[in-house]
């Protein structure tokens, strides 16, 4: 049942327009296009936040071929990483509620909803977009990649008292007053345990949903490599164990 205690909803739980999207871009002229076409397809999205991270691809063409008022854009003229991008979007960020979404196609904004339902309802400030929770698909991948999340996951648990099943996953969605209250400091991927460490360092109520999972290869664009969970585990101990601000 949809709270109706919401001012951007309307008397019969219309939750129309009241989430924010942000998404990093760099270098994803494949999939980019076709990621904010499904991204403003769904009714819920009230504000898409591209931070374009000084491409060097044709992903500012692709960007420019969608039209949509709800669609702002911030190119960069010098790569920053993802953690920069994020606070700039949730510092542009105005709707209730905010959401991180890739530019890549391993995530489907269709589970919008779902995804923020307990947000909605007031029973979380936080909910995580879980890929290991039984749920939708999930594509089969790399067996030391799943490895790897499960220990990044295990450790950041530890020094958190949180039991996340995904704690890496990009579907990290909130209140948007809550993002904004957080200091962010990371700038590339060590974004995902240091906003974690200081979720739970406050108590918010988070929450995980179960969701699909289109994973795809190096070959296809994958990214992120082991130095970035060296990264991650160096940031668990910092923001976590160490509980720096």
């Amino acid at each position: 049942m949809v709270s109706i205690n919401n001012r951007e909803m309307s008397h019969n739980g219309d939750v129309t327009g009241v989430l924010s999207v942000i998404i990093p871009c760099f270098n994803e002229s494949e999939t980019i296009e076709e990621v904010l076409r499904k991204v403003l397809n769904q009714p819920i999205v009230g504000q898409v936040i591209v931070i374009n991270d000084a491409s060097t691809d044709d992903s500012a063409a692709a960007i420019s071929r969608v039209n949509d008022t709800r669609l702002e854009v911030y190119t960069l003229s010098k790569n920053a990483g993802k953690g920069n991008a994020l606070s700039l979007g949730i510092m542009k960020s105005t709707k209730r509620f905010l959401i991180i979404q890739d530019a890549d196609l391993e995530y489907d904004p269709s589970q919008y909803v779902q995804i923020i339902q307990p947000l909605i309802d007031g029973l979380a400030d936080v909910v995580y977009g879980s890929r290991f929770l039984s749920g939708g698909p999930r594509r089969v991948l790399y067996f030391w990649h799943r490895v790897g999340n499960s220990l990044l996951t295990l450790l950041s648990n530890v020094v958190t008292n949180l039991d996340l099943s995904d704690m890496e996953t990009c579907y990290k969605a909130m209140r948007t007053d809550i993002a904004k209250s957080i200091k962010l400091k990371e700038k590339r991927f060590g974004i995902e345990p240091e906003i974690t460490a200081k979720l739970a360092r406050r108590k918010f109520r988070i929450f995980e949903v179960a969701i699909s999972y289109n994973g795809r290869t190096y070959k296809e664009g994958k990214k992120i490599t082991y130095k970035d969970g060296f990264s991650a585990l160096r940031c668990i101990l910092k923001y976590g164990l160490l509980r720096v601000e």
